[in-house]
């Protein structure tokens, strides 16, 4: 029997990379987002996440054996994040719990779980690296751990399996979103290009020079799906990412060299992108319509502050994979390989020239 998934958050970088595989390996999909957007075998559901009635009707007569949980909603504090996003959660569950079809639900949330939330961000003391999913919760407020614990609640309520899924930053396509590296730095180094500025890393000499990893948007869904299908993977926290480590120093040359430009020398400074791009709007609009780009609003493009905060860091970032490796997903992809992918298809798409 053919199974069907809702994937609340289908129009954003985890949700539509989750949906597409998901179609791909025959499942209906149901692609839940505040405004849809079109993909090949989804079937959208419009829905405010919070406007529980709306959401409630939205998914009305909707029968979801796995529910994948890929969104999120930035507030202006930490308890405004905490109440937001929980109840986002909360309302999901209770939309579908009528139905009793639910076996699996999927939360996708990060590495803010062991470096804390924004306003918080790195700072204090940090566990130590590699981060390891037995690792304790830190003792502060984090919208993350009420995620969790909505779906710890309801599946104590309601009966259904969960796993939670931690990537690093998540390298994908999707326009308007609020955390997206791979577009932000694409945009960044066709400006650079364009207007002959140099080519600065953002970031901080931790970053530079420590060891990181990242996390593609197609290796997060091949996650999700893996853990939803695999019965020792159920009631389960992961990290996920791609499987290399690499060091900035290494990897901005190399996306320099994709776009055909020089990378700056580094010289400690932190410069972000933030301030860099912060006039850089009517520039890009000059660019869109000059090169018959699609997208000519710079900020549906990039997010200069999320890429700062990550490449702020004052300590260097990874993750260990050897739960996920031990239980049998063994998936790999090389993290210069999901840029270029991601570079190649914003320009087949005419969002980068």
């Amino acid at each position: 029997m053919t199974k069907t998934a809702l994937v609340v958050g289908a129009s954003g970088i985890a949700g539509s990379a989750t949906a597409s595989l998901l179609t791909e390996q025959g499942w209906n999909v149901l692609g839940l987002a505040r405004r849809p957007v079109d993909q090949a075998g989804v079937t959208p559901v419009a829905a405010d996440l919070q406007d529980p009635a709306a959401t409630q009707a939205a998914l009305a007569g909707a029968r979801p054996d796995a529910v994948f949980f890929t969104t999120w909603s930035r507030q202006a504090t930490e308890a405004e994040n905490i109440r937001v996003n929980a109840a986002m959660v909360r309302t999901v569950l209770d939309a579908v719990r009528p139905a009793e079809s639910v076996a699996h639900v999927a939360l996708v949330t990060g590495l803010k779980h062991y470096l804390g939330p924004f306003e918080s961000y790195g700072r204090g003391t940090l566990p130590q690296t590699p981060f390891r999913e037995d690792q304790a919760r830190l003792d502060i407020d984090n919208f993350y751990y009420a995620q969790e614990d909505e779906v710890f609640a309801a599946a104590a309520r309601d009966g259904f399996a969960w796993s939670v899924h931690r990537p690093h930053t998540i390298i994908g396509k999707a326009v308007g979103n609020a955390m997206n590296m791979g577009t932000t730095l694409a945009a960044y180094a066709t400006l650079c290009r364009e207007t002959g500025r140099p080519f600065h890393f953002p970031g901080s000499q931790a970053q530079w020079d420590g060891l990181t990893d990242m996390t593609s948007a197609r290796q997060l869904a091949r996650h999700l799906l893996w853990a939803t299908t695999t019965p020792a993977a159920a009631n389960e926290a992961f990290n996920v990412v791609n499987g290399d480590v690499f060091r900035w120093n290494w990897m901005w040359g190399r996306i320099a060299g994709w776009f055909g430009i020089d990378a700056a020398p580094f010289d400690g400074s932190v410069l972000p992108l933030e301030v860099q791009m912060k006039d850089d709007g009517p520039v890009w609009r000059a660019l869109a319509a000059r090169q018959g780009l699609v997208e000519p609003d710079l900020a549906r493009l990039a997010s200069p502050w999320h890429t700062d905060a990550d490449l702020g860091r004052p300590i260097e970032v990874m993750t260990d994979m050897g739960k996920s490796r031990r239980l049998g997903f063994t998936a790999y992809e090389p993290t210069d390989d999901a840029f270029f992918d991601l570079f190649a298809q914003l320009r087949a798409e005419r969002l980068i020239p």
